[in-house]
């Protein structure tokens, strides 16, 4: 069960993870112990509710196939439990990037004290560089 709000539950049975051999470097235990963990995530058959699925699938995530389905491999670390949770971490971490609306911003002006202070400086460095060519023999 992977809790992402206290409204927002997933059950275990809609995500399906697979022990498998981890790629790369790593010894004896790479070839012969199965820790790396693949998790499948069905955006569209999950119970999560209709905004959060289309803005998962509008998201534009190499993680995310076309037909709707989060893929992770998860193979960083030696243990089954620690990659199983890291796969979690990450699916939670998507599902949570779109659950909130980002903050809509609010257009302000420059105040007064401001623009003269910037168009003081473009001056001062005029006068700068003014400066520069000016030899005198």
């Amino acid at each position: 069960m992977l809790e992402l709000s206290r409204q927002v539950i997933l059950a275990d049975h809609e995500i399906d993870m697979q022990a498998v051999r981890a790629q790369g470097a790593g010894g004896q235990n790479v070839n012969k112990v199965s820790t790396a963990i693949h998790l499948r995530f069905d955006i569209r058959a999950s119970s999560l509710p209709e905004g959060f699925k289309e803005k998962l699938l509008a998201l534009n995530d190499q993680r995310i196939t076309r037909d709707g389905v989060v893929i992770i491999k998860a193979q960083a670390h030696r243990t089954q439990e620690r990659n199983r949770t890291e796969a979690l971490g990450r699916l939670k971490a998507l599902i949570k990037s779109v659950m909130y609306a980002p903050k809509k911003r609010v257009a302000t002006r420059p105040s007064k004290g401001a623009k003269q202070r910037r168009l003081d400086s473009k001056k001062k460095r005029g006068k700068h560089k003014a400066m520069r060519g000016k030899v005198e023999t």
